[in-house]
């Protein structure tokens, strides 16, 4: 069956409703990414950051769900990548403490849109696995429905960014989100699944604590800051 032919069958417009709305609902923690990356941008680079940031993670899990459903599979791949993820949840939040310090700094274009490109990469792991089984291997079918979540990814990173303006502590909140899935793509990883298996609770401390270190550690930092920021 020819792509044009596809268009015009009912499975092919259940699997695009299926694919926008599995989008909608596991693009929450990529848009607090975003815009915890894209905040402290100059006004006039932020709608750049995210607009390239969605659009090239876009194109990043287009590529990644042919390939996926292998690489969990792979043996403490998503330990390195939650360690990427609690990482990168760290600098989010010394950014925000630079922000607050006596002469704010802005972020560089190209290093928040790398930023957003590895959280999304290592986050969006698992996700595309229910992507891919929405689209049945009908290309068209995956890059429209992941390109249509496009604005939906836009739209919340600049609702959120807007929100963090406001309230300082969405910022904390969210480097805490990314810290929560950080913890959880740990234990999610093959090389722990007996333990996890063995010990039910692990999956829900392993995230509490992958939250609980990068607010933690992150606010530490903060302390030993401010001496150096009030001199």
């Amino acid at each position: 069956m020819s792509a044009v032919e596809s268009l015009q069958t009912a499975a092919f417009w259940i699997g695009l409703f299926e694919i926008v709305w599995i989008n909608i609902i596991l693009s929450g923690d990529n848009a607090v990414v975003i815009a915890l990356a894209a905040r402290t941008l100059p006004a006039a680079q932020q709608k750049k950051a995210i607009f390239w940031g969605s659009g090239a993670a876009v194109v990043l899990r287009v590529a990644l769900t042919m390939v996926a459903a292998k690489l969990l599979t792979l043996a403490y791949l998503q330990i390195v990548g939650g360690c990427l993820l609690l990482w990168i949840g760290l600098q989010l939040l010394r950014e925000e403490d630079e922000d607050d310090a006596a002469t704010p700094t802005h972020g560089n274009l190209l290093g928040a849109i790398r930023t957003i490109l590895v959280a999304d990469l290592v986050m969006s792991l698992d996700n595309v696995i229910g992507v891919a089984a929405a689209a049945q291997g009908n290309l068209v079918l995956l890059v429209l429905g992941l390109a249509l979540s496009i604005p939906l990814v836009i739209f919340g990173s600049s609702f959120m960014i807007r929100l963090m303006a406001r309230l300082p502590m969405i910022v904390v909140l969210g480097a805490g989100l990314i810290g929560w899935v950080g913890g959880e793509t740990i234990i999610s990883d093959t090389a722990l699944h007996d333990v996890a298996l063995a010990v039910p609770l692990l999956h829900y401390l392993a995230p509490a604590l992958g939250a609980a270190f990068v607010v933690g550690v992150g606010k530490l930092w903060q302390h030993k800051a401010q001496p150096a920021t009030g001199a």
